[in-house]
């Protein structure tokens, strides 16, 4: 038997198909309204203070490449650089650079100027420009090197007098400093042009303020504070989550004084009841932390005990002759951190502890909020002992088992005791299209189209 007529079947289902995909593919087009809290005095990397922390990150990531970037899962990959390698001892390392690309004001990215913009960035290296190449040597070895080139603080960007010219998806259109960052779609980009066809950022606004704005129909996309995700959502409302992407933490002025400091400590530390505080407080916004990175990124935070042992720790009380009464401080301008700070000093008072709330800035310890800054475990955790103040740790390699033992170092000084793990919520309009959370929360939003509101 003939078979004539598959061939004409293949052909029309692939007509079809064809037809059918061509009815769903993203149109280019339109603007995207976002509304953020911070107000960003400066679109430079080296003046923001600090650049890699989540809402500089996410407007960086619109303007600037690194030489290296990194995927879901933490692991590097080209972007203004095609290929590195490192000579013996992880030290000194070659970037091979990747040909035809332009900064927003069409002058070519070169070495010599991604040299200038590293040497700027980090004025303790030593990077030199060798044809279409760039090598960075440290003064010891840097195995790491590549995730940390992924930071938005060593973004690549041209400085001509107070003007700065980046290689990104999106250039600068209208920029007034903490107000409003007008970006267009840059045709010539050398990944791929964004389907949109700008964005619009409204600065210096409220968690309150944006819920109004979007409500409103005024804006697209906006944050949302981790207590309320669940209650906007509830509201009818698209909201979209990260992982726990930010640390919640008790931090000691100084080092243990002495043994009993240290058990006072210890009893404050398991007195604490961080499953209430994420129930209660922040409505499931979070996750109880026992650790500094979460179990997500680490795979082994579930090793470090995050819940409440009221009896152990009025044991270990009991056992310290002379308590001291130490002082609490947070931000007053977080009212959840507030909350935090009360229940922390009901959950001491029922362990025998004396712990006073305080708006002195040389409080005994603090509540600080931290948002880890990579994917990578090893760099995030390099970077929040930094920003804790905490000695830098130091792994004997990149496994799991030497990040666990540098970790658990750093928990034994007891210089910070982790709380909690929070995530990064956003509220999306329904014409907003191919948004995709990120693990750490960051945009992705070369990707994302608009489609028409429905009348």
């Amino acid at each position: 038997m003939r078979l004539t007529g598959f061939p004409l079947f293949v052909a029309g289902s692939l007509l079809c198909t064809l037809v059918a995909s061509a009815a769903t593919r993203p149109h280019y087009g339109g603007t995207l309204h976002v509304e953020m809290r911070a107000a960003l005095a400066s679109l430079d990397p080296a003046d923001s203070n600090p650049p890699d922390w989540l809402e500089s990150r996410n407007l960086f990531l619109l303007m600037f490449d690194t030489l290296v970037s990194l995927d879901e899962q933490g692991k590097p990959q080209p972007a203004l650089a095609s290929s590195w390698q490192a000579e013996a001892g992880n030290q000194r390392w070659r970037f091979s650079l990747r040909r035809g690309v332009t900064f927003e004001d069409g002058t070519p990215v070169t070495s010599e100027a991604i040299a200038a913009s590293l040497r700027k960035a980090n004025p303790t290296w030593k990077v030199v420009s060798e044809d279409e190449a760039v090598i960075v040597e440290r003064d010891s070895p840097a195995p790491n090197l590549p995730a940390e080139l992924s930071l938005p603080r060593n973004s690549v960007l041209r400085r001509d007098g107070g003007k700065i010219s980046g290689s990104g998806p999106f250039a600068v259109s209208r920029w007034e400093p903490g107000k409003k960052l007008s970006l267009a779609a840059r045709d010539d980009y050398w990944d791929g042009r964004a389907f949109l066809d700008a964005i619009e950022i409204e600065m210096g606004k409220s968690f309150q303020e944006q819920m109004i704005s979007f409500d409103l129909g005024k804006t697209q996309v906006i944050e949302v504070a981790p207590e309320r995700a669940r209650r906007a959502a509830a509201e009818g409302r698209d909201v979209e989550s990260s992982s726990p992407v930010e640390l919640v933490a008790l931090v000691f002025g100084h080092d243990t004084q002495s043994p009993d400091d240290g058990r006072q400590r210890q009893a404050l530390a398991l007195c604490i009841d961080r499953e209430l505080m994420n129930t209660v407080v922040l409505q499931g916004g979070g996750e109880p932390a026992g650790g500094l990175l979460p179990n997500w990124m680490s795979g082994y935070g579930f090793l470090f005990p995050a819940s409440t042992n009221l009896e152990l720790a009025r044991q270990v009380r009991s056992e310290i002759p002379h308590t001291t009464s130490w002082t609490l401080s947070y931000d007053p301008a977080d009212s959840t951190a507030r909350v935090i700070a009360e229940r922390i000093v009901l959950n001491a008072r029922d362990a025998g502890l004396g712990l006073q709330i305080t708006n002195a800035k040389n409080a005994d310890v603090r509540i600080v909020r931290v948002p880890l800054i990579s994917l990578d475990p090893q760099m995030a955790l390099g970077e929040l002992a930094a920003e804790l103040r905490l000695p830098q740790p130091l792994p004997a390699s990149s496994s799991v088992g030497d990040l666990y033992d540098a970790e658990n170092k750093l928990l034994k000084t007891q210089r910070v005791i982790p709380l909690l793990h929070l995530r990064t919520a956003y509220a999306v309009s329904n014409t907003v299209k191919n948004w995709r959370t990120i693990r750490d929360g960051s945009w992705r939003l070369p990707n994302v189209w608009l489609a028409p509101e429905k009348p």
